[in-house]
């Protein structure tokens, strides 16, 4: 099983695409984030919902496949996802959107939300500064706020994961009234054969 993440530039990705190369874009951001902005002809899948059924998902595709996320931890995540039921031809979009939109990727804009990456920030900075703050003005106990977000942070960044991340992607202004379902997913990717 391969697990190294196999990747592709945003120019790689648009010489397939006018190419008429078969290529099939995963978006594995939630819902609300591709909604904000995604890849023109690009399907979005969830995080969540590919694991969940990452074996379907995959008897599913018979081409190569780009996962895109934002910046590339949950693209890589699903690459290996996708390794793990023998789906080899997986490749992660370095830049992840963004980065394919900068470089002149075709790109549909909708509804303007704050990007998964910078919620966590402010909510990490918001806990940091209110706890520093309380531990000053309230109690000293309070400072253990600061202490263990910087943990966390610490942690997130050494194991490329994200509890904050996951826990803010359910949040009710991350979801919206088209939220992917299994059976959504299975009906709108290109088939075998198709």
């Amino acid at each position: 099983m391969n697990t190294t993440p196999q990747t592709t530039s945003p120019g790689v990705l648009n010489e397939w695409i006018a190419s008429g190369d078969h290529v099939v874009v995963l978006d594995v951001r939630s819902a609300a984030e591709f909604e904000s902005l995604h890849i023109k002809g690009s399907y979005n899948v969830p995080l969540p919902l590919l694991a969940e059924h990452t074996a379907e998902l995959a008897a599913r595709i018979d081409t190569k496949v780009v996962l895109v996320c934002q910046s590339g931890v949950r693209a890589t995540e699903a690459r290996s996802k996708l390794a793990g039921v023998g789906f080899n031809d997986a490749h992660v979009l370095v830049g992840g959107v963004p980065g394919y939109q900068q470089a002149g990727g075709e790109t549909v804009q909708g509804s303007k939300r704050w990007a998964l990456e910078r919620q966590v920030r402010m909510a990490a900075g918001s806990l940091v500064v209110a706890g520093l703050a309380g531990g000053k003005f309230l109690s000293p106990q309070l400072r253990t706020v600061a202490g263990v977000i910087g943990a966390g942070l610490t942690f997130s960044a050494a194991t490329n994961t994200c509890a904050m991340g996951k826990a803010l992607s359910k949040m009710p202004w991350n979801k919206t009234g088209n939220e992917p379902t299994r059976e959504s997913v299975i009906a709108q990717l290109p088939g075998r054969n198709s």
